[in-house]
């Protein structure tokens, strides 16, 4: 093996290194100091560690494999209980939501909900302020915020978000148009392939099927 050969291989194990290293303190970041973006963590995780090589920032989904992993380890008796808690708070509120015809989405969805996670759902509606007003005319205080949603590489519209709280869980409802119902939205997280989205009674399974895979459902989500 010439010298260039082994100066070569070791940069490039060095560099998974670093990117594992990375992806875990990550994962370490979001579980324990409730960061949601896996962009920034992996940022704040990078200058933690004092890696300045641009090249050994791992993909989003390499940060959601350490998440899990993470969650394994160190939150295998609670972590379940927090994402079982929140997929009930889901039901009710897209049971109470109906008339919009919610999806859940995000880390509730994904497997990965925690201590910090809010109940995310997308909505639809042609009129963006009936929701707020039926949450409203039903006593829920709503707070408005905005967020930009891709719906392909080159268009990434703004939509109104209600902030809520129901029974001390968060809540984080995007409202879009009824024609966003045939196609998700992108997913940054996996490399802007469709947003998993899930209907009430793809929730209702996931349920029941958490009851089944007791005491490890986190594996079970993951793997769906």
């Amino acid at each position: 093996m010439s010298r260039g050969e082994h100066h070569r291989i070791h940069a490039h194990d060095r560099l998974q290194r670093n990117r594992l290293r990375i992806a875990q303190e990550a994962a370490r970041l979001m579980s324990e100091h409730g960061i949601r973006d896996f962009h920034h963590a992996k940022l704040k995780a990078a200058e933690r560690l004092g890696i300045v090589e641009t090249q050994a920032l791992p993909r989003n989904l390499e940060i959601e494999q350490a998440l899990r992993e993470h969650q394994r380890l160190f939150l295998a008796n609670s972590q379940p209980a927090w994402l079982r808690q929140r997929r009930e708070a889901a039901v009710e509120a897209m049971r109470f939501l109906a008339a919009f015809e919610p999806r859940l989405v995000g880390a509730v969805l994904e497997g990965t909900a925690d201590a910090h996670s809010a109940v995310c759902l997308h909505v639809f509606s042609d009129n963006a302020d009936e929701v707020g007003l039926y949450l409203r005319d039903h006593g829920v205080p709503v707070q408005i915020q905005t967020r930009r949603l891709r719906r392909n590489r080159g268009d990434q519209p703004e939509y109104p978000v209600l902030l809520f709280s129901a029974g001390e869980l968060p809540f984080d409802v995007t409202v879009l148009p009824r024609d966003a119902l045939r196609q998700a939205p992108l997913d940054r997280r996996a490399d802007d392939r469709p947003m998993r989205r899930a209907s009430l009674t793809q929730v209702e399974i996931l349920l029941s099927e958490d009851e089944t895979a007791q005491p490890t459902p986190p594996r079970v989500a993951a793997s769906r």
